[in-house]
């Protein structure tokens, strides 16, 4: 996410509560974005490639078309394209078309080696592109959507009124973390060391995971600052006192490398580390569209599970196609090659991408999802937006569609 200097604060409507905003800018001057080549076969490999998209019949185990799926599988995402996005983006073939004013790509839905489904998969960005609505909103509203991402914290929240399902966890935790200087506060190790101090932090007003580190005493309500508009500005301003929220996959590369009014290295703990696991960028769907879609989702989950794997093993192609949409849907969210180096090894390190605790790619973890629902029910109580009464975990994840041995091998 390349930052000219000349940034600008996003809109002040509220956050989703399941996608703290992320940094934006506005480009002052031409940014030149180098990309990677991307990696769709050659020569060397035919002879063990499966059939291409766009070429030969489709194998049966890979046939969406057959199973019943739309011609175009829409998914909408939560965010501009970026590399936590990747193993989506992953699925699409060569060739796509670029819809500039939607802020959607649309191409072949490809499954591992690139063998043609017979349907196209069509991503549209959100954030800014959908005025930072949820995802949840948007399937509600729109009925064309397939899926979408949904996080664990949004899931709870709308649970009563908005239901939603998730399928597959691309991410097995979140990004979300607080970062600080080292070199300004080098005893903290913690976000709890934070908050034994009167040190301000800075979040985007309305995040669950914040009513959570105040109400457990992890921080202090008098400490943090809702006002964080996205930019660097006002940590930069505070010479490093402040604390500051951010993605682990994009954030401490950017401080460092990417602001020239900082450029020092930053410190960080990942909010899922500090107590508030929630589950974000999964897989959804709404509820009541589970039954007619089940042969689909039966073979288009596992071919999901595995576009993951297969991006985390070589992201060039798929890393190439967001870096490219990113420069044509133009709308302020810089992103660089250097960023998406930065999310895919991140994320691999983290275990942002994983396993989880079993050996399955993309399963949910029950009792993590009570211990969430423990800790929201309170909170959204008490705003005034009660969930549904008797929320169980099995309300909020389907995995019968999930292929229980694909997984992530080191």
């Amino acid at each position: 996410m390349t930052r000219p200097r000349l940034t600008r604060a996003l809109p002040s409507s509220p956050a989703s509560p399941g996608r703290p905003r992320r940094l934006l800018a506005v480009t002052a001057a031409a940014v030149t974005i180098a990309l990677v080549a991307a990696a769709c076969g050659g020569d060397d490999d035919e002879a063990d490639t499966p059939p291409a998209a766009g070429g030969g019949a489709v194998p049966a185990e890979f046939d969406l078309k057959a199973a019943g799926c739309p011609d175009t599988i829409v998914l909408q995402s939560d965010w501009n394209p970026e590399s936590e996005h990747g193993g989506q983006y992953q699925l699409i073939g060569p060739d796509p078309k670029i819809d500039t004013g939607k802020k959607a790509v649309t191409g072949n839905l490809v499954a591992h080696g690139g063998v043609d489904t017979g349907v196209d998969l069509e991503i549209r960005a959100g954030g800014p592109a959908i005025g930072f609505q949820t995802t949840t909103s948007q399937v509600y509203a729109d009925d064309s959507i397939t899926i979408s991402y949904v996080s664990t914290d949004e899931q709870v929240a709308l649970s009563e009124t908005q239901p939603t399902v998730a399928l597959f966890a691309a991410l097995e935790k979140s990004p979300q973390m607080i970062q600080w200087s080292p070199e300004v506060h080098p005893d903290w190790q913690t976000i709890a060391d934070i908050g034994k101090t009167d040190t301000k932090v800075l979040y985007f007003e309305g995040a669950a995971y914040m009513d959570y580190f105040t109400g457990s005493g992890i921080l202090k309500a008098s400490q943090i600052d809702g006002s964080y508009d996205g930019t660097p500005t006002n940590f930069v301003a505070s010479g490093g006192q402040f604390a500051v929220q951010g993605f682990a996959t994009s954030e401490p590369y950017t401080y460092e490398n990417e602001v020239r009014s900082w450029g020092k290295a930053m410190k960080y703990q990942l909010v899922a580390d500090a107590g508030f696991n929630f589950y974000q960028q999964a897989i959804g769907i709404r509820p009541d569209k589970i039954e007619a879609l089940k042969p689909c989702l039966t073979k288009l989950i596992p071919i999901m599970q595995q576009g993951v794997i297969d991006f985390m093993a070589d992201p060039s192609a798929a890393n190439a196609l967001i870096l490219k949409l990113v420069e044509e849907y133009n709308n302020g969210w810089i992103y660089s090659e250097g960023v998406a180096d930065y999310a895919v090894k991140t994320m691999g390190e983290l275990g942002i991408v994983g396993n989880g605790s079993t050996p399955t790619l993309g399963d949910f973890d029950e009792t993590r999802l009570q211990e969430l629902i423990d800790i929201l029910d309170p909170i959204y109580e008490k705003a005034g937006k009660p969930i549904k009464e008797g929320l169980k975990p099995s309300d909020l994840v389907d995995t019968q569609f999930l292929d229980t041995s694909i997984s992530l091998t080191s």
